[in-house]
């Protein structure tokens, strides 16, 4: 206890984890190496005063009556039983929406060690602290509310209602996730609440009218009571987060052929970055700590000689603003990950404003792509930013990670990713450093789709991701992303234990001729497959833009930091976007050699075609589809088809298995598949029944 106490005494100065909790221990089934989970919680505290946290958004008004600033998080960590079968390599999961993460078997396999720790801080759905600490499974973390004059601070917040009809209430919803923010009044003509009749991708609205105030109100009600016999919601901070999601009941009920747009005063404004600093914090002690303050020890101290952390879609988004905020630096000034793998992500998640929703997925009026993208210095033309990089604070410190980032199609066409290649002026590809690797997975699916060799999987249409989008044209994009993935598992451990240089770059460029405007004449799209209308090219369906959002003079449109005022924000400027040019069967050009598209069974698109509802007509959020090639020549012809048939392209199975091997060792040979990956697509299509 005397020790504790004097450890205390001299390490407050500090901003750091101070203690640890293990709640449960779980083995993990399967494997050569037995492992076992180790879930717990990790406290720390940071100093608001230190020059590594001043990045943080509001932390000055989340300090305690001692000045610190404190937070709570959980973490897991899946380590071998026996330690000493360790590798020494540790990969630092950020987990999406507060998810469950166990590092894989091939992992395990190698000794690798895993911990996953919370950073999304809006306690809401999925990132919400459970009653059991033992048997949760989700992470979160707990941090302040921004507090001034003891306090909560208020401000506006946006949320929106789509596809929803009925008389019953509806939730304000992100991503399927509560907003996480109350409203500070029930008082309906504190607020505003209106209706669209359009929207288009890139950006025009048709507004409709604004709901009367006395027609609209903070509350629950159902096909029952009716907006007469509607209750109120719980608005105190103190039910958090069981009162969530706050509901909107109208007078009349729902219409959905509406959009609506709501504009609240919240209270309640977390401050988000703490949850960053929580990641560096906890990433930092399992690399570097013995023990905690009170001498809890850490039950990997010492195992761990390289990291890497990586995140997924939003979790990549931030990765990506972790170290754009300098937070892969710790306390002692050392360096958190060698390594970072951001996956399907081109953007910063909106974690570090006053009332992020770091749920948004980049729709009209979500933040993300404020700031620079890309990871060497460059200047941002259209919106008047001097040159800067997601490396700009790491460069000072010499603190930047090994960068392997990867992307499909659907990040292009959805999530606005190219700004990141070409900056806003989209006239120049932006050089990458030799620290960062870059592989494009042409043609794929949000994530990629489930593989294999099937010509005519089942046509059920995909289901659009995004705040309640709607239902997409076209089946499920089959690509697959998982044997490039494995590539870069072993490259990034090689890269950083090894010092071997992973594969070059692939991806499009202007100046390959491989990345070009978004339109079908510059695409080189094939005009005349079934299914797709011309329709679907125009500029109010096709790409979604980056906006030049006006968000307010307190918001730091550098940093996206801040207190955004201006809601909805006015569009200043639609910055253009680049898309991969195709090859006659609409297939992308540009990006690593994969097998299914270089022996296609039809066109595997990065974006699909919303059927129904609001976004009837336009690309269909972030999901790909799929059109398979037809069968025979006189099948082609009978459909106005302009591709080949799968006869006129293989003429037989064993000509279809001849262009997957030809597909596959071409692949291997460029170091993009792995020996074992190669022989098992080889066997895969061997065993098909394309053209049997």
């Amino acid at each position: 206890m005397a020790l504790a106490a004097g450890l205390a005494t001299t390490l407050t100065a500090e901003a750091r984890v101070t203690r640890i909790v293990i709640d449960s221990t779980t083995p993990v089934t399967g494997g050569a190496i037995p492992h076992e989970t180790l879930r717990g919680r990790a406290f720390g505290e940071l100093d608001p005063n230190d020059p590594k946290n001043a990045v943080i958004t509001d932390v000055q008004l989340g300090r305690d009556t001692d000045g610190k600033v404190r937070y709570e998080t959980s973490f897991t960590v899946t380590k071998p039983v026996n330690l000493g079968q360790a590798s020494g390599f540790m990969w630092h999961d950020v987990p999406n929406r507060g998810g469950n993460i166990i590092i894989n078997q091939t992992e395990r396999d190698l000794g690798d060690i895993g911990l996953a720790s919370g950073w999304q801080a809006d306690n809401a759905g999925g990132t919400a602290v459970p009653t059991n600490h033992a048997t949760g499974t989700n992470h979160w973390v707990v941090v302040p509310m921004a507090r001034e004059n003891g306090q909560l601070v208020t401000g506006k917040v946006l949320a929106r209602v789509v596809n929803r009809s009925g008389p019953a209430s509806q939730p304000l919803n992100v991503m399927g996730n509560p907003v996480p923010y109350l409203p500070a009044t029930l008082d309906t003509t504190q607020a505003v609440l209106t209706t669209h009749t359009k929207e288009t991708v890139n950006g025009q609205v048709t507004v409709g009218s604004v709901i009367p105030s006395d027609q609209w109100a903070f509350a629950r009600c159902d096909a029952t009571t009716g907006f007469a016999g509607r209750t109120p919601i719980d608005n105190n901070e103190a039910n958090l987060p069981g009162n969530l999601p706050v509901h909107v009941c109208v007078n009349g009920g729902f219409n959905p052929n509406l959009l609506y747009e709501l504009v609240y005063v919240a209270k309640g404004a977390y401050v988000l970055g703490v949850g960053a600093a929580a990641f560096r914090d906890v990433g930092s002690f399992f690399k570097y700590q013995s023990a905690d303050d009170f001498g809890n020890p850490n039950p990997i101290a010492g195992r761990v000689t390289h990291s890497s952390m990586r995140g997924s879609s939003q979790s990549g988004n931030f990765t990506r603003q972790w170290i754009y905020m300098g937070m892969n630096q710790d306390e002692a000034n050392r360096m958190v990950h060698q390594g970072a793998w951001p996956q399907i992500a081109g953007r910063r998640v909106a974690a570090n404003v006053r009332w992020g929703q770091p749920d948004g997925v980049l729709e009209l009026y979500q933040m993300g792509s404020e700031g620079p993208q890309w990871w060497t210095d460059y200047p941002d033309a259209v919106r008047g930013v001097a040159a800067r990089s997601i490396f700009s604070r790491c460069n000072l410190t010499g603190t930047c990670p090994k960068v392997i980032e990867h992307f499909g199609g659907s990040e292009v066409f959805a999530l606005k990713m190219t700004t990141e290649w070409v900056g806003t002026s989209a006239n120049y590809d932006i050089p990458l450093t030799r620290s960062v690797r870059r592989y494009y997975i042409g043609s794929t699916t949000h994530g990629g789709g489930g593989g294999g060799f099937v010509h005519q999987p089942a046509a059920t249409p995909v289901n659009c991701p995004g705040n309640n989008w709607g239902t997409g044209t076209f089946r499920a994009n089959p690509m697959p992303s998982t044997q490039m993935v494995n590539v870069i598992r072993v490259a990034m451990r090689d890269w950083l234990m090894k010092g071997i240089n992973p594969p070059p770059s692939r991806y499009p460029t202007l100046i390959g001729g491989t990345l070009v405007d978004p339109t079908p004449q510059a695409m080189g799209f094939p005009m005349g497959i079934p299914g797709i209308p011309a329709s679907i090219f125009n500029p109010e369906n096709f790409v979604f833009p980056v906006f030049d959002y006006d968000w307010g003079p307190q918001y730091n449109k550098t940093d996206a930091t801040g207190v955004a005022t201006n809601l909805p924000p006015p569009i200043r400027a639609v910055i253009p976007m680049k898309v991969p040019k195709v090859d006659a069967d609409g297939n992308e050009l540009g990006g690593v050699p994969t097998v299914l598209r270089d022996a296609p069974l039809g066109t595997y698109l990065g974006w699909n075609i919303t059927a129904t509802g609001f976004h009837a007509g336009q690309v269909c959020n972030y999901v790909g589809g799929y059109i398979p090639f037809a069968t025979t020549q006189a099948e082609r012809l009978a459909s106005g088809d302009p591709r080949l048939s799968l006869v006129e392209r293989y003429g037989s199975h064993d000509g279809y298995v001849a262009a997957v091997r030809a597909a596959a060792n071409n692949a291997f040979a460029q170091g993009y598949l792995l020996a074992a990956d190669r022989d098992a697509l080889i066997q895969a299509a061997e065993a098909s029944s394309v053209l049997r």
